[in-house]
């Protein structure tokens, strides 16, 4: 009989609301269609997290196919606190390429069509959150008319 180890554990942190702006679209280059979604504030709240998303900040987005995307969104939260913890996402979305291009349109897709998922960096200074630093997190996200949402969770 084979035995498979536990999988690790998933305790929920927080969940992001984060509100972009008009994309602009750079067009395709040697790595694939390029494009930017600046970040232009936002909420978190959780039992892990609170406070808000900064107007700063963007996700750097490769189009591999009509079908998948690439993301990598850099910013930054203020907690409820005043302290400030940097984020680093990277995440695969993934459906078909007629929702894809609705999505990209700023058109609103049901989300049990597309695959959306990441894994979200937190670093930080500030002492009070400073085990954010420690943890891997995923997510699983939405995109939405003007916003993304993502509902982050540790691995324990």
């Amino acid at each position: 009989m084979t035995t498979f180890p536990e999988p690790p554990t998933l305790t929920f942190l927080a969940s992001l609301s984060v509100d972009v702006g008009a994309p602009i679209d750079v067009g395709v280059t040697p790595e694939g269609h390029r494009r930017i979604i600046p970040i232009i504030g936002g909420t978190v709240s959780g039992p892990g997290l609170s406070g808000r998303v900064l107007p700063a900040g963007a996700d750097f987005q490769i189009l591999r196919s009509a079908e998948l995307t690439e993301l990598d969104a850099r910013y930054a939260l203020e907690l409820d606190d005043g302290s400030v913890v940097f984020v680093h996402n990277v995440a695969l979305r993934f459906g078909s390429a007629e929702d894809i291009a609705r999505l990209n349109r700023g058109e609103d897709v049901d989300p049990a069509l597309i695959y959306f998922r990441c894994t979200p960096r937190f670093s930080t200074s500030a002492p009070g959150v400073d085990w954010l630093n420690h943890v891997i997190t995923v997510g699983t996200g939405r995109r939405r008319p003007g916003s993304v949402e993502i509902d982050v969770f540790t691995v324990t």
